[in-house]
């Protein structure tokens, strides 16, 4: 099979990292409680290099809360290439009303009709991006042929 002469993963600068993660609104964040890792998909905005998660009460907000080092990844893709992101991070659970009207300006809208009135916000210890191109596999580097 030949393959691609493109480089099948290229590593992203920071910029480019933030700026794809800036245009796009569904997420996953990962946690831990106890020994148990957990990933829930969220909705988000970008605001000032750091993710703004609006959430509701339960598990995700007090497993974020408990152990404040989380992971943050979002990805896009179609047929040909995508990205990921991979922000790791602490959690910051907003309570001043300075911190919550500062969340409120970035417009970070439930995706469903249910009240969601806490706010995240992932202070970032790093950020990796990766770009992908898709295709065939590629050739070995010695022929065995």
């Amino acid at each position: 099979m030949t393959g691609s002469t493109a480089q099948p993963t290229t590593m992203l600068s920071e910029d480019e990292s933030w700026a794809l993660l800036s245009s796009v609104s569904l997420g996953r964040l990962a946690i831990s409680v106890g020994d148990v890792p957990d990933i829930f998909p969220v909705n988000f905005v970008v605001q000032r290099r750091t993710v703004l998660i609006r959430t509701a009460e339960g598990t995700k907000l007090s497993g974020a809360v408990v152990n404040q080092r989380v992971a943050f990844e979002a990805d896009l893709h179609d047929v040909a290439q995508g990205w990921s992101i991979v922000v790791k991070g602490i959690a910051h659970l907003l309570q001043g009303a300075a911190e919550i009207e500062d969340a409120e300006r970035a417009q970070v809208l439930p995706w469903i009709a249910s009240r969601k009135d806490r706010y995240l916000r992932i202070l970032p210890i790093g950020i990796t991006g990766r770009r992908f191109h898709f295709g065939g596999e590629m050739e070995h580097p010695f022929d065995f042929s």
